[in-house]
């Protein structure tokens, strides 16, 4: 059987021209939309909906090779309500924000949700990123979040923009499974959880209380929102004193540090140990057998 012809073959036809510029921060804004990219991205965007039930895929720009190779995911596309365009290589390589495009590119309406929303859900576990300035880290950290079984994730006005291609891609997917709340001031979104009565815990490699510590005293087994850094100055002062601990992941070896994703990672998964251990969360440094 003959493929399909793409019905889409000029990287300036109108359409083309609409998809492209989301790629620039102040287009996404004005239309409230972004890119998604890959096979993974588009999946779970054609399963989202808002908390309104609208989808939240628009459309889905496709190679022929493509649209056969991943003919699950298409279909599930078309039965959410989204057209599919069929499109040359060069159209998705002009749409496209990566290197390599695999062929698959959606475009999504802005998912975030309002941060008095997620204060209402009264969530245990929540990452907030308050001067994070790297899309890559900020997508690894939402990541990070969902994996760790986070209610939420915050980015302050200081962070970077959620919807940049590079954070969504890095989020693998996750953007589409926990809420996100963005544009909150810090002073904002550390009263709001401390009112909803979440623990604020700031990450810093020069805190005061060791990680291990907190574990050991059972500490963070209740409500706490973890506060995440600039990747090259960490937290300033003045946030720092927002918080009702400053926590360092220990080094137990020779490395200098860690990077901002992979302490984030360390972070949220010791919150979740502690969160779901019945009887609070024992230091792994205590070996002792049964009595």
């Amino acid at each position: 059987m003959p493929s399909a012809t793409p019905e889409l073959i000029s990287p300036r036809s109108a359409r083309v021209s609409a998809a492209r510029r989301l790629a620039r921060r102040n287009f996404r804004g004005k239309d409230r939309l972004f890119l998604a990219e890959g096979p993974q991205a588009v999946r779970e965007a054609a399963g989202h909906r808002g908390a309104d039930g609208t989808a939240t895929l628009v459309e889905l720009f496709a190679t022929v090779e493509a649209a056969e190779r991943y003919a699950d995911i298409v279909g599930e596309v078309r039965g959410a309500g989204a057209r599919v365009h069929l499109a040359s290589e060069d159209v998705i390589a002009d749409i496209s924000t990566t290197v390599t495009p695999q062929g698959l590119v959606g475009i999504c309406r802005f998912l975030d949700r309002p941060f008095e929303e997620v204060l209402s859900a009264r969530p245990r576990l929540v990452a907030v990123l308050a001067h994070v300035r790297d899309p890559g880290n900020a997508g690894t950290v939402l990541r990070c979040a969902d994996a760790a079984g986070a209610d939420a994730v915050v980015l302050t006005d200081a962070s970077v923009d959620l919807y940049n291609p590079k954070a969504v891609r890095a989020s693998v997917g996750s953007l589409f499974h926990l809420p996100v709340a963005v544009g909150v001031p810090v002073e904002q979104a550390v009263a709001g959880l401390k009112a909803a009565g979440v623990r604020i815990v700031a990450a810093d490699g020069a805190g005061e209380q060791d990680l291990d510590d907190e574990l050991d005293k059972g500490t963070m087994g209740g409500p706490t929102a973890w506060v995440f850094g600039n990747e090259a100055w960490g937290l300033p002062e003045e946030t720092r004193a927002l918080a009702d601990a400053v926590v360092r992941v220990p080094i137990h070896g020779k490395a200098e540090s860690l990077n901002l994703a992979t302490a984030a990672a360390v972070c949220l998964y010791a919150s979740a140990r502690a969160q779901r251990a019945s009887g609070g969360c024992r230091s792994v440094t205590d070996h002792r057998g049964p009595a």
